[in-house]
């Protein structure tokens, strides 16, 4: 599971970083490129680091920070797609896999804090 996360995260910022190629150079599309990468990177960086935590409590805090990155990659995406900035078949898949990671990261979460 670890090691299958930890690669999914990469692929998905990877693909977001492929995504952003096709945002409009304009401000707004500079603005969320620039928070749609930092925030998408940071899921499977944050989530690496909470794997190396050397506490239950320090998990438990990287893997909040994970949800909350992935839930920000899905409120950028939501933009994207409401705006128009990006086509719709480009972005559902993108969002899927955003909602999919913050609930896989929401749950890792709950649970880690009721075993505590």
């Amino acid at each position: 599971m670890k090691e299958n996360l930890k690669q999914r995260t990469k692929s998905f910022a990877l693909a977001i970083i492929e995504m952003t190629a096709l945002i409009p150079n304009h401000t707004a599309g500079r603005v969320i490129q620039g928070q749609i990468i930092k925030s998408s990177t940071s899921i499977g960086a944050n989530y690496r680091s909470a794997l190396r935590g050397r506490s239950k409590a320090e998990f438990i805090s990287k893997i909040g920070i994970v949800e909350e990155e992935a839930d920000e990659t899905v409120y950028w995406l939501e933009l994207l797609e409401e705006s128009k900035i990006i086509e719709q078949e480009v972005i559902h898949p993108l969002l899927d896999e955003a909602n999919q990671l913050t609930a896989i990261f929401t749950s890792m979460g709950k649970t880690a804090k009721s075993k505590k």
